[in-house]
């Protein structure tokens, strides 16, 4: 698909993590005067010294040129109606749309709606999920929440706020860090606009660099794990994976990702985002984004059972593993699971 796409970032974080403290910076930065901006009504008062004038039902104009509307139905709708209004010149045109999250809200079923085919019609597509992690009460926060783990686990960039009243971070960022080993980690202040709006790099594999990692009960359910082949794979044989894998882990799934080398077109790849069930419309890309030409796929989920995730993708590379089945007996045994 070549056709521009509005990139759609999540950002998330727990209750008085600092979200709307950085929204209120962000956007005061000429660089995303064309930004939309879908907020919550509890978050929409943190704006209000921003409000300038009226643009439609629902939607603000802020002085700094970017729209801002106040979320009090399906995300769904109010994403359509925009890239609607937007595409009649009813709204100035924006360039990419910044959806902040309830405190309380686990991250799936927005990455759900962001993948639904409604809005990769609309034009969105998704780019990245940023996490504000609170480091003066983060330990607490992740003991004690699955959704503030689940908000991190998923994030390809995590802020980490009130560094300054937290005193000694260092186990907090070595906690993030084994949490979510790809993630980039910066300090709230020091992330810039651009930097943070900017569709994050796709992530190699490897281990995750630094400390030993430090998990509480609840991070130790979270696995993140990257399956890697140098092979050319056939659409259908990759398609036949992905059910597979919907099929027997879908549920544990809270991100997929995957860059992937085509046969049909291996210097084009094909990017597709997943969570649990739900899978988005992939998406083909016009060329290769690095010197990288492997495919790579990210999976984090909670209690997954990485060994036969990793058994399922060698079957369906032609590469089974002992013990493990080939991929005629996955597809061609109508017995198989």
């Amino acid at each position: 698909m070549t056709s521009p796409r509005i990139p759609a970032f999540v950002l998330t974080g727990f209750l008085g993590a600092g979200k709307t403290t950085l929204l209120n910076r962000l956007l005061k930065d000429p660089a995303l005067a064309d930004t939309a901006v879908v907020i919550n009504e509890y978050g929409e008062a943190g704006l209000d010294h921003l409000l300038v004038e009226k643009s439609g039902d629902g939607v603000v104009l802020l002085s700094s040129g970017c729209l801002c509307c106040s979320l009090r139905g399906d995300l769904l709708d109010t994403l359509a109606d925009l890239a609607a209004r937007r595409a009649s010149g009813e709204l100035p045109p924006f360039a990419r749309v910044v959806i902040e999250t309830t405190g309380l809200a686990h991250p799936t079923p927005v990455l759900q709606t962001l993948m639904a085919p409604q809005l990769a019609a609309a034009g969105y597509v998704l780019a990245g999920v940023i996490a504000v992690a609170d480091a003066l009460r983060g330990e607490a926060l992740l003991d004690q929440h699955a959704e503030a783990v689940a908000q991190l686990a998923v994030a390809d960039r995590i802020l980490v706020s009130k560094t300054d009243l937290a005193g000694d971070a260092t186990a907090f960022m070595a906690r993030l860090q084994a949490l979510n080993p790809r993630a980039a980690i910066d300090l709230m202040p020091d992330a810039g606009a651009a930097e943070l709006l900017d569709e994050p790099e796709f992530p190699s594999g490897g281990a995750a660099v630094g400390t030993r990692p430090v998990f509480s009960a609840h991070d130790a359910s979270i696995a993140s794990f990257t399956l890697e082949t140098d092979k050319v794979l056939e659409p259908g044989r990759f398609i036949a994976f992905i059910d597979e894998l919907r099929e027997r882990f879908g549920e544990g799934l809270l991100r997929f990702k995957a860059l992937v080398k085509l046969a049909d077109d291996p210097g084009r790849p094909v990017v597709l985002h997943g969570v649990q069930h739900w899978f988005a419309p992939p998406e083909r890309l016009d060329a290769w984004p690095s010197l990288d030409r492997r495919t790579r796929i990210v999976v984090i989920g909670r209690d997954l059972d990485r060994r036969g995730i990793e058994d399922l993708f060698a079957a369906f590379c032609d590469e089974p593993r002992l013990d493990a089945p080939d991929r005629a007996a996955l597809t061609d045994n109508p017995l198989a699971f």
